[in-house]
């Protein structure tokens, strides 16, 4: 099947065989996220959320830069409300990535700063090549990376991400696997396949199965062990009375692929 691809606003949207790939394509500016595109990537994941076909969400860039965080041509002499303005829609966009009914790979092919690096720790799975690098450089220009933090700190260890935040210091991409914020790390030349061995396992799930477990696993983040329990009985019963669950289990017990109804 033929990609539909929509291109606008430093953004392009193809989708194929049940994957989107949202690719920021503003390469002159570092794929820096300026208003425009932090709405036009609120608008793409609304329109994700809603589309029953659509399985993975691949989240990339063009250029040799993956994101250099907000753009800062913007954001000079604004006012309160602007700048509240702005940092609610980041908010609003990163927020949408954890709510996105699909899961979301990340496929980080350089550096991602700021904002940049708060959108790989928003996304549910992340896959770098070996000269990806990280930072959260803020303090450095006198602007604490406070909302590039929540994120963060929700993805590595509380100081590893202290570290990040007061220093400015870039870590490699060694050093975010070993901390946490990616997956896996490749030569660049096997991301792409990387990424589809992930996108591959995802897509040979029960599309109902994967939602109601994605959806679960944040909730019960931020709850104590004890409801957190709760919680998870209550979902896996309700997972367990579902079509694709009885067809799941009954496709084992025959030794034979199971035929996913999303029901």
């Amino acid at each position: 099947m033929e990609p539909a691809v929509l291109h606008s606003a430093g953004l392009d949207v193809e989708t194929r065989d049940g994957i989107v790939r949202l690719n920021l394509d503003r390469p002159e500016k570092r794929n820096a996220l300026s208003r425009d595109l932090l709405s036009r990537l609120e608008e793409a994941l609304a329109s994700i959320a809603a589309d029953s076909s659509a399985r993975v969400v691949v989240l990339g860039a063009r250029g040799p830069v993956f994101c250099a965080g907000h753009d800062l041509g913007e954001m000079v002499g604004c006012s309160e409300s602007e700048y509240r303005d702005l940092f609610a829609l980041c908010s609003r966009v990163m927020l949408g990535l954890r709510r996105l009914p699909q899961p979301v790979i990340a496929r980080v092919h350089g550096v991602a700063t700021a904002a940049g690096c708060q959108l790989v720790a928003a996304c549910d799975l992340a896959v770098a090549a070996e000269e990806a690098t990280f930072a959260t450089p803020g303090v450095r220009i006198g602007l604490f990376c406070t909302t590039p933090m929540v994120p963060l700190v929700r993805a590595i260890a509380p100081k590893a991400a202290l570290e990040m935040l007061v220093t400015g210091k870039p870590i490699s991409a060694r050093r975010a696997l070993e901390l946490g914020l990616v997956n896996r790390v490749v030569p660049a030349a096997q991301l792409d396949d990387a990424v589809r061995e992930l996108t591959d396992a995802m897509l040979a799930a029960s599309p109902l199965t994967v939602r109601l477990g994605k959806r679960a696993f944040y909730e019960q983040l931020a709850l104590d062990e004890a409801t957190a329990y709760e919680r998870a009985t209550d979902v896996m019963t309700d997972n367990a009375l579902c079509r694709d669950a009885q067809e799941g289990m009954s496709a084992f017990l025959e030794k034979r692929r199971p035929v996913w109804k999303n029901e």
